[in-house]
């Protein structure tokens, strides 16, 4: 399989799930942009609340364009740690829009098998 294939990813949601074509390519642009999350909400995660205000850290915003528009949006100024972090995710096309959250830990657990795979 090449980078450019496209398949289906499924990403599960706070209720239900939704599975759209996807590439490895865009999937892994999705993972790097997590990933920087994830290191920016341990990075608050570990500021001691005693120093008084804490950095603003600047919103994840990640977007692509394939057989649907998908764009995940997460605050990392207004969550505890990487494990209680939620990611606002829109699929849509010229049919459907879908608008709703996600758990960060498990997105990024589906977007590593579907790297996988």
């Amino acid at each position: 399989m090449t980078s450019t294939t496209v398949t289906q990813i499924t990403l599960n949601l706070l209720q239900g799930s939704v599975r759209f074509n996807f590439s490895h390519t865009a999937a892994q642009d999705l993972k790097a942009a997590l990933t920087e999350l994830v290191g920016q909400l341990k990075a608050i995660a570990t500021q001691s609340p005693t120093s008084g205000k804490r950095a603003v850290v600047p919103t994840m915003e990640y977007q692509h364009t394939g057989d649907v528009f998908l764009e995940v949006f997460c605050n990392p100024n207004i969550w505890p740690s990487p494990f209680a972090a939620k990611l606002l995710i829109t699929v849509r096309d010229d049919r459907l829009r879908l608008t709703t959250e996600a758990e960060l830990p498990r997105v990024i657990e589906d977007l590593n098998q579907f790297l996988n795979s």
